[in-house]
């Protein structure tokens, strides 16, 4: 079984290694796992791109060097030098003490891209071309706004079936928030609960039944990670060791098996557009934009930290449905091939 990408790698007590030292610094500094994952990345992609220079011993020339690299060899977008860029800031200012000044590189060229948004028929065909436990997980991506790992780190006692809402713990920037549960999916979500239900008793029957939580959760509540509430509502076929502790659990569905699954509807149904699982999102906001629900709300709903890029589905509404009628829908009717 593929180990779990949001439980946090080894790192021991006392780190010697100049990684294990950074990975304990993040942690210390309290940042959500998967930007410490982002900044380990891009970090080592600085090191290996200098031959494996210690960050000490190289410069503001060497950054510079580098942020031009991935933006003229690489053709990275602007996001993803940014994203570097943070790393490596974060790296000398934070963690080495020793901040860059005036840098000087070359900028990524701004390449705005509107999200790629499917139609209500396509995202019926696509969810309808899929089985469970995936068709509910594409369902709430795309009737909740969820991204693909807040999907699968759903766990039972985030589902508030009564008032219809969904709690996103933990989510981009280390941030809660709630947002709508669709009404049509609250039968399949019992069936899904009840499912884990009965897989939990399974393992707690067989010696298992813990789940995975957060050092200060498990801390705080040592028994929690046995109770049916905290597992996940997607849990894995079977259970794996904790690549930190070894520990067998049972985690939640792979990244992997999601996507897999995915491309195989897009297969099935013939939809020809660039889909992924951030897709079901995109569409999500771009139908609430339609519906007339005003920026702020979606926002909220998304857990974006910046309005602007909310604002982004605007273009993607307007790019659908300008207000301006074609002129050869005008003279359609002269046109005998086209009746």
């Amino acid at each position: 079984m593929d180990e779990p990408t949001d439980v946090p790698v080894y790192v021991p007590a006392k780190p010697v290694r100049f990684v294990d030292q950074l990975r304990a610094f993040i942690r210390f500094r309290q940042l959500s796992y998967q930007t410490e994952k982002t900044y380990i990345h891009w970090i080592l992609n600085y090191i290996r791109f200098h031959r494996r220079a210690h960050p000490l011993d190289m410069n503001e020339s060497h950054v510079e060097e580098w942020l031009t690299h991935l933006a003229n060899s690489r053709h990275n977008s602007v996001g993803t030098q940014k994203v570097a860029l943070n790393a490596v800031v974060f790296l000398y200012r934070q963690f080495l003490r020793r901040p860059l000044k005036n840098l000087d590189f070359q900028n990524a060229k701004v390449n705005q891209r509107i999200p790629t948004v499917l139609s209500t028929a396509e995202a019926k065909q696509l969810i309808g071309a899929s089985s469970q436990p995936y068709r509910l997980m594409f369902a709430l991506m795309y009737g909740s706004g969820l991204r693909q790992a807040e999907c699968l780190s759903l766990r039972l006692l985030d589902i508030d079936i009564d008032n219809q809402i969904l709690t996103v713990r933990h989510g981009k920037g280390r941030k809660d928030r709630t947002t709508v549960l669709p009404e049509s999916l609250i039968h399949d979500i019992r069936q899904q609960a009840k499912l884990v239900a009965t897989v939990h008793e399974r393992d707690l029957d067989s010696g298992l039944g813990e789940v995975f939580l957060p050092d200060a959760l498990a801390r705080k509540y040592p028994s929690a990670a046995s109770q049916t509430k905290w597992q996940y509502l997607f849990p894995s076929s079977k259970p794996g060791a904790c690549p930190r502790t070894g520990v067998v659990r049972r985690h939640h569905l792979h990244a992997t098996a999601v996507t897999k699954h995915l491309r195989k509807c897009l297969r099935t149904t013939g939809i020809a557009k660039h889909v992924t699982c951030h897709t079901f999102r995109h569409s999500f906001a771009t139908r609430l934009l339609e519906q007339g629900y005003d920026l702020r709300t979606i926002q909220s709903l998304l857990g974006h930290t910046d309005l602007k890029t909310t604002e982004i589905y605007t273009h993607v509404v307007k790019s659908g449905k300008l207000g301006v009628i074609s002129p050869f829908d005008a003279v359609r009717e002269d046109f005998a091939c086209y009746a």
